[in-house]
């Protein structure tokens, strides 16, 4: 089995920042990439940022210069600095992983359970 556990969502007002972590656990052979996606109620889930393990990193445009993934291979953690935030940014945040559980098995998506990020004053 394999578990994505996020911490770090709540309220904050607009222009506060908020720190997400999640960290994957259990049978891990190898994980690729690492990411962040969104949803806000009545929308479709969209991505936030995304983190290979070799560090190169992609973000939506609606958080360029706001948002920073960061990871540390060595825990199986990705983290998502949120600096700068707007309310438009309210949204459930998902954690992402693309995880090889052996040698031998596929790569599969895993998901976390979510954690609700609110920007209101």
């Amino acid at each position: 089995q394999v578990q994505l556990v996020e911490s770090g969502g709540g309220l904050v007002q607009p222009g506060g920042s908020l720190r997400l972590s999640c960290a994957a656990s259990g049978s891990i052979f190898s994980i690729s990439t690492m990411g962040w996606y969104r949803q806000a109620p009545g929308d479709q889930r969209e991505l936030v940022a995304v983190t290979t393990s070799g560090g190169s990193t992609n973000y939506a445009d609606s958080v360029k210069d706001r948002f920073t993934i960061s990871r540390d291979n060595a825990k199986n953690t990705v983290y998502l600095q949120l600096n700068s935030l707007k309310p438009e940014d309210t949204a459930v945040y998902y954690c992402n992983a693309r995880i090889k559980r052996s040698y031998y098995r596929d790569w599969q998506d895993y998901w976390g359970q979510g954690t609700q990020v609110t920007v209101s004053s």
